[in-house]
């Protein structure tokens, strides 16, 4: 028992040791530590980009993505719906982490946020790394699949403010809609306390920090890194 303790206080650890990097080459840097780690999801590395909308998700993984030699990138605007903006736990975990805990090709149906309707099936394959980007990216479902959980450090007025302007008035209403949302799930579910790395957007690039996941709770199980 003694010597367990002691293996997740180290996991905590490493994962907690902040980068010795320089901004333009963090991005390259946690692409290195993420291939380091051990599978979390099957076979699959699974890496969660969560934070409050407008924050820089997307871009950020695509150019994480990128880093990882194009690892495949699963938006959870794909899953979420006018209907269920965040009750898609259960969609996400039948479609993409039952079969890619099995070390299958999931398939899972887009949705389209014009047309208001879910689209053809498409294949994410249990690749060695899978970014999952998206707001809820670390709801309590999802984090013990997870084997790094990334928070985008932008404070939500300042990320609703950069989303309303990227949508335009097309979008006023749906905002309207989205931001009481977003509190009510973050309020009831929350990510950044758990999450492992900090990303903040800088001048030329990314900064990346420890997370404030210290400790091991009832629903934040350890992977060995």
């Amino acid at each position: 028992m003694a010597g367990t303790e002691g293996a997740v206080v180290r996991v905590l650890r490493e994962m907690n040791a902040p980068f010795r990097s320089t901004p333009g080459s963090a991005v390259r840097d946690l692409a290195s530590r993420i291939r380091g780690l051990r599978p979390s999801c099957g076979p699959v590395r699974l890496v969660g980009v969560d934070g409050h909308a407008g924050s820089g998700k997307t871009t950020f993984a695509c150019r994480l993505a990128t880093e990882l030699d194009g690892a495949p990138v699963l938006r959870l605007d794909d899953i979420a719906s006018h209907d269920e903006l965040f009750e898609w736990s259960g969609r996400l975990l039948d479609q993409v982490i039952e079969p890619l805990s099995h070390g299958r090709t999931a398939q899972y149906a887009p949705y389209d946020w014009r047309a208001r309707r879910f689209g053809l099936p498409r294949s994410l394959p249990a690749a060695p790394v899978v970014l999952v980007e998206g707001v809820g990216a670390g709801r309590r479902a999802l984090r013990p699949h997870l084997a790094l959980l990334l928070w985008m450090e932008l404070p939500c007025e300042e990320a609703w403010a950069r989303g309303r302007s990227r949508d335009g008035e097309e979008q006023r209403e749906f905002w309207n809609g989205w931001i009481p949302a977003e509190r009510r799930h973050f309020a009831g579910d929350p990510s950044r306390p758990f999450a492992d790395l900090l990303v903040r957007q800088v001048e030329k690039g990314y900064q990346v920090l420890p997370g404030p996941a210290g400790t091991v709770g009832p629903d934040q199980f350890p992977h060995a890194r």
